[in-house]
């Protein structure tokens, strides 16, 4: 189960157009997004110590994006 709370996920639904969003739509794309962050984190933990540093930084993130 996602940690991320479901208000701020129905909201960004709702941003993208949506005019009712279910809970559970809201659950599985904070799931999703979780899980996609994670990975991402991932990779930036990695490009970090890769150049030698123990903190990401923004720039990190950034590569692991474009990765």
């Amino acid at each position: 189960m996602a940690e991320l709370p479901i208000a701020p996920i129905d909201r960004l639904i709702r941003k993208a157009g949506a005019e009712r969003v279910s809970e559970e739509a809201a659950k599985v794309l904070a799931d999703y997004l979780e899980e996609y962050a994670v990975e991402l984190a991932k990779k930036s933990a990695d490009f970090a110590r890769h150049a030698g540093r123990k903190t990401v930084k923004a720039e990190d993130i950034k590569l692991a994006i474009k990765a």
